[in-house]
């Protein structure tokens, strides 16, 4: 954990203002457990103000940590300091998580995956109730898509203008993807995220020597496009 608030507080301080988590249990295998994700956005939400930063906190509801749907929604009921969480259009039983952040107050983050699965969200109704939706994007699984990255972006946010949504959105990829989505996204003036769990890499192909150090390149790229 003091790892982990250590990494924190270095993005914070590098200009993040949000941190999406894989909570992990004390043997770092990912967990939902309600004691342990509370204890870590208490944690988390104090290293933020040590900081100075009042961080939006936000999770995973992955069906790959508990497959059984009951038990992973009875765990969601039960979650305390948790601003939002990825719910993944993809995943089986989606709008049952959905409905039961809405009842425990933590924000939707639809996790839009390729853009034949805004006929998905469009017919679940919960796209009006979504706090976020995040557009991401892969060339691996689950939909192998293929193109230019920004062409399937602007293919998803066409498809939420045409459906009249305002909700806010944030763009970002995977491996190759990731830099070429944080580049879309700021001409847009959505949020991104990056990180490890995206990619280790700089866009010069370099190593990155940290999560912070992707912050600062992130927002360097952002202060590079601004007019």
């Amino acid at each position: 954990m003091e790892e982990l608030l250590a990494d924190l507080r270095d993005c914070f301080r590098a200009g993040a203002t949000g941190v999406h988590l894989h909570v992990r249990d004390d043997s770092g295998t990912e967990t939902l457990e309600p004691a342990v994700v509370n204890e870590t956005c208490r944690q988390v939400r104090a290293a933020g103000a040590g900081v100075g930063v009042t961080p939006e906190i936000g999770l995973t509801t992955g069906e790959w940590i508990v497959p059984g749907l009951p038990r992973r929604l009875s765990m969601i009921r039960e979650w305390e300091g948790v601003d939002c969480a990825t719910v993944n259009l993809s995943e089986q039983g989606f709008e049952h998580v959905m409905d039961v952040m809405l009842g425990a107050g933590i924000g939707i983050d639809v996790g839009l995956w390729a853009p034949v699965e805004m006929d998905i969200l469009l017919a679940s109704g919960f796209l009006p109730h979504a706090q976020r939706v995040s557009i991401e994007l892969a060339p691996g699984e689950p939909y192998f898509l293929s193109g230019a990255p920004s062409v399937l972006a602007q293919q998803v946010n066409d498809a939420l203008d045409a459906a009249g949504s305002t909700c806010p959105r944030l763009t970002h990829g995977m491996n190759d993807w990731t830099w070429p989505l944080v580049e879309d996204a700021f001409r847009r003036g959505h949020d991104t995220r990056v990180g490890f769990e995206d990619s280790v890499l700089l866009p010069d192909g370099r190593q990155a020597q940290s999560n912070a150090q992707l912050v600062r390149t992130a927002l360097t790229l952002r202060a590079g496009l601004q007019p």
